[in-house]
């Protein structure tokens, strides 16, 4: 059993390398794989299932492809893409799975999440995450036309990068008590995280180990879990090109 774990792509139209970079990943390392996780994060932006950018449709026909090839993928909603629904799942075939969920693997169970309900020293964050991932927020929003979400997903994106510039890093990293609770109610002694962009394998108190999957950016990053343990791999994403 070959698992595979990606997250923090932030595809849009002004990286298309980014794109070329998934899709080649696609057709070549994950055609070895049983499994795929994309933890969060695969897209910039995304502002519903009914609205998909052209630039974005070979990568909805890649994860079908792959899909139907046997390869299991799944899917957990980041910061940037929770509005991915059902129709995102029927068009590739993808499943998407709770904000935390617990996976078998072959040295043990492993606890899967996004990573940013980690941050909880970042309290505004917290804030409004709690917000955007409301029902009613999303029901409201889904419900305005496609130029006020493309708007808002606009709107959103520069708030955030205000704020950011403003915050101390240590804030938007993991709290570590968090980290350790999420890791006693799930009964894990392995945490696999994005998010953050800060890819590391990090050994906790008593055998613990949280790793942390890298953004794709000047390089890209994936979690190798075989039968003889996890790797950390980071690649070049020009890759095939």
């Amino acid at each position: 059993m070959r698992i595979l774990f990606i997250s923090d792509l932030h595809l849009h139209r002004g990286r298309p390398d980014l794109t070329r970079a998934l899709l080649h990943f696609l057709s070549s390392t994950a055609t070895e794989c049983d499994q795929l996780y994309i933890l969060g994060d695969l897209f910039e932006a995304w502002i519903g299932d009914d609205f998909i950018p052209d630039d974005l449709q070979p990568v909805i026909e890649a994860l079908k492809t792959r899909s139907q090839s046997g390869c299991q993928i799944f899917f957990q909603h980041g910061n940037r893409d929770f509005l991915i629904g059902e129709r995102f799942t029927q068009l590739t075939g993808v499943q998407r799975l709770p904000d935390a969920a617990v996976i078998p693997l072959a040295s043990g169970p492993a606890l899967l999440m996004h990573g940013d309900q980690l941050c909880t020293d970042d309290l505004d964050y917290q804030k409004l995450r709690q917000q955007l991932r409301s029902p009613e927020w999303q029901a409201a929003v889904l419900a305005q036309p496609a130029p006020e979400r493309l708007a808002l997903a606009k709107q959103l994106r520069m708030a955030s990068e205000t704020q950011t510039a403003d915050k101390r890093t240590e804030i938007m990293d993991v709290n570590p008590q968090a980290v350790d609770q999420a890791m006693v109610d799930a009964n894990c002694n392995l945490l696999i995280h994005g998010h953050t962009h800060r890819p590391a394998v990090h050994f906790l108190a008593g055998a613990r180990r949280r790793i942390v999957l890298g953004d794709w950016d000047k390089s890209g990053w994936y979690l190798d879990a075989t039968d003889q343990g996890e790797q950390l791999i980071e690649f070049d994403l020009n890759l095939g090109v």
